[in-house]
């Protein structure tokens, strides 16, 4: 049981923190300080639901139907081309880290239906937590997987909260103007590459 949950821990956690749009997004909303409470609980929740359902089996279903890949990999592409697309723009204008208008800046609604976006428009989400875990997760007993989802669930609510509210730790270093260009860049180029990395078995394949 012990040995379930640390290496639901361990594994969920290399897989959470490896850098994506996910994280990207989280990283830039904890910098602007807008909303990183309900934007790391719902990825957080949004991680649980998709590792409680790969443990329980969804997994096989997934690679039963393969419409369904398909279909979450060109509208997760799309949807990473288009918000890529506008962190390009953003980094042409000028601007710098003002904290009181942060909040602001993006409605909590914005803040919410975008974060739903990124996290259920991609299509990494489900290969990594429902195909991935719940594969790796038959390796354990029917009791213990239980626990190798908690685990994986802790790790995750463990990383969104650091990554959200540690961010703002950043602010002293985005009150420049150039420090906004290079995260705006860095987020069009990793949300550009998942996006080219999802549509590239396609276009292999023709």
């Amino acid at each position: 049981m012990q040995t379930a949950f640390i290496q639901g821990m361990g594994i969920g956690g290399s897989l959470i923190i490896a850098v994506g749009a996910q994280n990207a997004f989280v990283l830039k909303q904890g910098i602007k300080r807008a909303y990183p409470l309900p934007i790391a609980l719902l990825c957080s929740i949004i991680d649980a639901l998709m590792i409680t359902a790969g443990v329980a089996g969804l997994g096989h279903i997934i690679e039963t139907f393969p419409t369904i890949k398909h279909v979450a990999s060109f509208g997760g592409a799309a949807f990473l081309i288009w918000y890529g697309a506008n962190a390009l723009k953003a980094s042409f204008v000028t601007k710098g880290m003002e904290m009181d208008h942060a909040q602001n800046a993006d409605t909590l609604r914005k803040a919410i239906l975008t974060t739903l976006g990124i996290s259920l428009l991609n299509p990494h989400l489900y290969l990594d937590t429902v195909v991935l875990l719940g594969s790796i997760s038959t390796q354990f007993e029917d009791a213990h997987r239980p626990w190798f989802g908690a685990g994986a669930v802790l790790a995750s609510f463990i990383w969104f909260f650091s990554l959200s509210f540690g961010a703002r730790l950043l602010a002293p270093i985005f009150s420049r103007p150039a420090a906004w260009r290079y995260l705006d860049r860095f987020i069009w180029l990793t949300m550009w590459s998942i996006a080219a990395a999802i549509i590239w078995p396609y276009l292999a394949a023709i």
